[in-house]
């Protein structure tokens, strides 16, 4: 009897044990491709989120956050996503307007310089965002902004007639065409060449945050910096849809909630590390200013009306509706 009774004892311990190990066996574990380095507060936003996952569903997922573009380089990211190499990704979504213009309505220079503004248009862009993504199998988790994107250059800028013929560089189709009407020539240059597109003349100037230029320190490099807040990119966060709809309904909702806390932890940290980082820049040697001169400014007008006439024609009733919801 006690022989039976131990080995049943026995059992039953081997069952508790291997349904122990089952549970950290069926612990779901992602990898999230991050495009900036790790002292970049869009990075850190990813790593808070991550933690906060594996948080809430008590480490039943967890998420790797692999910085500086090491799995996938910018133009990769989304279609890895899409096709499950990587089940988490985070891009530039402008980077994507060569696919669907309605990605690049936050980089429509001029349109909106402002945090409050970006985050007016994003709110009445977001659901246009979402149901392109949902078609190629993506869902959209959360979106943060950059810092505003300004102009720095190695020459000092007085008239529009400064930009003619200056190499420029530029990371996606809005940077580019917004270069032409400036008189410059486009050059695309990833964020982690910047110092060396510089130093070897491939450019002479940029448009940019001071985020990007703390991060590649500009004042290495460059010497004038115009605060002109040309517009307000964001990076965006997605998942492959088929790897989220596998998590247990629980898990799902506790991603979706720890995706809107980052995404509002997001704009509250940009808007907090702009004007640290202009500060920065300013201490490092870089003549600031607070905007472009009169001139330049008006030359800058002109050239965002005409990107909002030709991204309206491009973007078609979906891309009208965008613009009459923000302007109303």
């Amino acid at each position: 009897m006690k022989s039976t009774s131990f080995r049943f004892a026995l059992s039953a311990m081997a069952c508790v044990l291997g349904l122990g190990t089952f549970s950290a066996q069926a612990a779901e574990r992602w990898n999230m491709t991050v495009e900036q380095p790790d002292g970049n507060f869009i990075t850190a936003v990813a790593r808070d989120f991550s933690k906060d996952v594996e948080s809430a569903t008590a480490g039943e997922l967890q998420i790797r956050i692999h910085a500086n573009s090491v799995l996938f380089k910018r133009p990769e990211v989304k279609r890895a996503v899409q096709t499950g190499q990587v089940q988490v990704g985070d891009v530039l979504m402008s980077v994507l307007g060569n696919e669907d213009p309605i990605y690049e309505v936050d980089s429509v220079p001029f349109l909106a310089r402002s945090y409050d503004e970006a985050q007016k248009l994003w709110a009445v862009s977001r659901p246009a965002v979402e149901a392109r993504l949902a078609k190629q199998g993506i869902k959209l988790l959360y979106a943060m902004p950059w810092s505003p994107q300004s102009i720095y250059s190695k020459t000092p800028i007085s008239s529009m007639a400064d930009f003619k013929g200056m190499k420029f560089r530029a990371y996606n189709p809005a940077t580019s065409r917004m270069t032409e009407l400036m008189g410059a020539i486009p050059t695309v240059i990833q964020t982690g060449e910047i110092p060396q597109a510089f130093s070897t003349g491939m450019i002479s100037g940029m448009l940019t945050s001071p985020t990007t230029g703390v991060d590649s320190q500009a004042w290495d490099f460059s010497t004038y910096y115009y605060d002109v807040k040309a517009f307000i990119p964001k990076n965006f966060v997605i998942v492959n849809a088929r790897a989220f709809k596998r998590l247990p309904e629980t898990a799902q909702q506790a991603v979706l909630d720890a995706a809107a806390r980052a995404e509002k932890r997001g704009w509250e940290i940009a808007q907090a590390k702009t004007g640290e980082l202009v500060k920065t820049l300013a201490a490092n040697g870089m003549q600031v200013a607070d905007s472009a001169p009169e001139a330049v400014e008006a030359g800058f007008q002109q050239i965002g009306q005409t990107m909002v006439e030709e991204w309206l024609q491009k973007s078609g009733a979906d891309g009208k509706a965008i613009i009459d919801a923000y302007q109303n």
